[in-house]
């Protein structure tokens, strides 16, 4: 992977933007996000599956391997789980130093409700083996990357398959997965980073082994350069964004809002633990101020903030928020720089012109 201090994007960057896209930060308004508006990346090509042609293996150490059509699942007793899912890159494009990649600036990010079978049901069905330690998820979309050409595979433990919030979904906000979503099955991993949510599910392979693969041994890991073996990215960093105030600038997408009481709001999420406080700055981070939070919805639901800013005197100010989770993970202000530009999570800021 490749970095540059150039702040111009590069055309394979722009080409990577065209393809995914984050969502609009007004619809931080919305409890869940529509379908159309969730963030997306898709690693390699949208895959052409046909549902009447599609099967899920289910392989490896196991007492007897099993197969599912999509309607041998869908007649299953359906589980609901709400989650917020963000992409571990979200924030990389903020670098000073930017790695070379998909150049997200926060929005990628999105709440969804998805609707699906409990992957610890179909593991108990086809029994798995005393001594499995992994589970390895094959989606049907297959590139180049690393110079290795793959089909997109990652593996998660045993104890994290265990937990009943884990789903292999078919649906997305009561609705059939759209194609770029996984049609027609995907995994759903609450609380860890979008990478680790397998889509376009192909077969599922339970291990004796650790699973050596390209996004698994070199992709996703925090590393401080291009030979550092680094550590592997798995949980949700607290973070916390705000719906931009007032008007936007076409161009800078810079606010404007006039100099009378205004709510600021917004949401806040972390994977680690229940998300404990946020603050909020209206003066660029020399002071700051406890926001009001809203009911906690569900465990990995992202939490509604607000907090009434009195006084908004007319000129220039940067608004700034930062989220605190139970186990006393914090935003940092600045960057947190690594070689792939992961969990880039420092506090969001809104610069704003107040007019009298």
């Amino acid at each position: 992977m490749a970095t540059t201090t150039d702040p111009a994007i590069t055309r394979d960057e722009l080409q990577l933007a065209t393809r995914n896209h984050g969502f609009p930060l007004e619809i931080l308004r919305h409890d869940i996000t529509p379908i159309g508006l969730h963030y997306l990346l898709v690693h390699y090509d949208i895959p052409d599956v046909h549902p009447d042609a599609w099967s899920l293996e289910v392989r490896g150490a196991v007492h007897e391997p099993v197969f599912f059509g999509l309607e041998d699942l869908r007649r299953r007793p359906p589980t609901r789980v709400t989650t917020t899912m963000e992409c571990a890159g979200n924030g990389r494009a903020l670098l000073g130093e930017r790695p070379i990649s998909q150049p997200w600036l926060v929005e990628a990010v999105g709440t969804a409700t998805w609707t699906g079978v409990r992957l610890a049901d179909v593991l108990d069905e086809a029994g798995v083996s005393d001594d499995a330690i992994e589970v390895l998820f094959t989606g049907a979309d297959r590139g180049v990357e690393g110079g290795e050409a793959q089909s997109y595979a990652r593996a998660l433990p045993i104890a994290e398959c265990r937990r009943g919030d884990v789903l292999l979904a078919y649906e997305m906000n009561g609705m059939p997965l759209p194609p770029q979503h996984g049609f027609p099955l995907r995994l759903v991993v609450p609380g860890w980073y979008g990478m680790t949510n397998v889509k376009w599910l192909t077969s599922i392979a339970v291990l004796r082994e650790p699973y050596h693969g390209y996004q698994q041994d070199t992709a996703y890991r925090f590393r401080s350069g291009p030979d550092d073996p680094g550590r592997p990215v798995s949980r949700m960093e607290p973070r916390s964004l705000m719906l931009p105030p007032g008007v936007p600038d076409f161009l800078t997408r810079r606010r404007f809002l006039r100099s009378e009481p205004v709510e600021l709001t917004g949401r806040a999420w972390s994977g680690q633990s229940p998300i404990a406080s946020v603050e909020v700055s209206t003066d660029g981070g020399a002071t700051w101020a406890r926001a009001d939070l809203g009911p906690e919805r569900s465990r990995y639901e992202w939490r509604r903030w607000t907090m009434r800013w009195n006084k908004p005197e007319p000129g220039e100010h940067t608004l700034m928020c930062r989220a605190v989770d139970a186990l006393g993970h914090a935003q940092p202000t600045d960057e947190s720089w690594n070689y792939g530009g992961y969990a880039n999570t420092m506090v969001h800021r809104v610069p704003v012109t107040v007019t009298a």
